[in-house]
């Protein structure tokens, strides 16, 4: 992982939305009749966009990065593994890290089938403002135009574009926990690539959003290694975000599940990223059509590798300030107790008695959270409740194994996505 430098380092330069542009089209009998029936299709869009917002199907967190693969010349196929479904889609591209305008070109969306390969005929391409080429300045991120596609919830995605140009310093996420793929020449709206080269990472891709009849908002999973999915099977939806997924669409309940995890974040330190706090605005607050968040293991790391270690009290304070941030958006605010992490490299006794005294605090009826993830209870070994119960541990005693993960998300009681904002927010 890559640690944001001070100052001259792009990773602190803010976000910045670009215009869009409208299609403009020819004069002429016959165009005019089109051009009406474009008119009265982007106003019943406009229509059902009033009450329809967009919703986020998935997400990841954009890092600072310098060592990348060559991709000038190259085409980047990325695989999205989508939580709920939508008739529209649009995606986000992001430049926010880079020092230079990132030139894109040919981006295009289908369903993938295995591997690099997509499903015949189901390949469309994604305009910007109307165009099949963007430039994004430092800094800054693009939007895609809206684009009528059936996205299956639980699925596979392929978002695939070309780079002309190389690229310095790149916006990325290092450990995406899925591979993807990176191909000589422009070949986005191929079908099968020629020779690949994979990839664990994800690039200059931040957001896919969808938009559709019923959807009903996106939770945020804010988190460290454990969210992101470290030790859990890589190219499979064993995640407990993932597992979150699959059960509120067996459930009924059709919310978007973004994962927003960064391995090695911490809740008031910055390191790996941003820490929870600075990015929250980012990755939780700006996020389409978000109405919950959980908060969870974050502050494992705070404990763990900061020296000398924060108090309770401090996390405490921290997450108290999350929650108010989240209230103040009408959003409400799961919080997680942490994880058992006793024979873990960086665990000490000390710090053992600072995670009971905020697992103490998140069960107790005085935190502001709206609601309790206790997954603490749903892993450790009840006969030894420092240390992972050994069916759920990866082996590391820190990072649960797919059955960990999923223990975690069956610890989340699906009716806490329909029960109100509390009017006592965190004081």
């Amino acid at each position: 992982m890559v640690n944001p430098s001070e100052q001259s380092d792009p990773c602190e330069r803010p976000v910045r939305m670009s215009a869009r542009s409208l299609r403009k089209h020819p004069h002429g009998y016959a165009t005019r009749v089109v051009c009406m029936a474009a008119a009265l299709f982007l106003i019943v869009l406009s229509v059902q966009g009033q009450s329809e917002s967009w919703i986020g199907t998935w997400a990841i967190s954009p890092m600072c990065g310098d060592a990348v693969p060559r991709v000038a010349g190259r085409t980047l196929r990325q695989i999205v593994h989508t939580s709920v479904a939508g008739d529209q889609l649009r995606v986000r591209l992001s430049n926010l890290y880079g020092e230079h305008p990132l030139h894109i070109e040919d981006v295009h969306v289908a369903l993938r089938t295995s591997g690099s390969s997509i499903a015949t005929g189901s390949d469309r391409e994604l305009l910007f403002g109307a165009r099949n080429s963007v430039v994004i300045a430092p800094g800054s991120s693009v939007l895609s135009d809206t684009l009528v596609f059936p996205v299956p919830a639980l699925s596979d995605l392929a978002v695939s574009f070309y780079l002309p140009d190389p690229v310095g310093s790149t916006t990325f996420h290092p450990s995406a926990h899925q591979t993807n793929y990176i191909a000589e020449g422009n070949v986005s709206g191929q079908s099968d690539l020629p020779e690949t080269q994979a990839t664990g990472s994800s690039y200059f891709l931040t957001n896919v959003d969808v938009r559709g009849q019923g959807v009903s908002g996106a939770v945020v999973t804010l988190g460290a290694s454990i969210t992101e999915g470290y030790a859990a099977t890589d190219n499979t939806p064993n995640r407990w975000p993932d597992v979150l997924a699959q059960r509120l669409v067996q459930a009924g309940l059709h919310i978007g599940v973004l994962n927003e995890a960064i391995s090695g974040n911490r809740l008031l330190v910055e390191g790996a990223g941003p820490n929870a706090e600075e990015r929250f605005a980012r990755d939780v607050l700006d996020e389409p059509g978000v109405r919950w968040v959980i908060f969870s293991d974050d502050p494992i790391n705070d404990l763990g590798s900061t020296r000398p270690a924060p108090s309770a009290e401090a996390l405490v304070r921290a997450t108290r300030r999350l929650i108010a941030k989240a209230h103040a958006r009408r959003i409400r605010f799961f919080c997680s107790t942490l994880t058992p992490y006793q024979g873990a490299n960086y665990w000490r006794p000390e710090d053992e008695v600072a995670r009971d005294q905020y697992n103490d605090f998140v069960r107790s009826g005085k935190s502001g959270c709206d609601g309790v993830i206790d997954q603490d209870k749903a892993t450790h070994d009840p006969a030894k409740p420092a240390w992972f119960l050994a069916a759920d541990d990866s082996g590391d005693h820190l990072h649960p194994n797919d059955a960990g993960h999923k223990a975690i998300a069956d610890a989340v009681d699906l009716s806490l996505f329909s029960k109100p904002l509390k009017d006592n927010a965190a004081k």
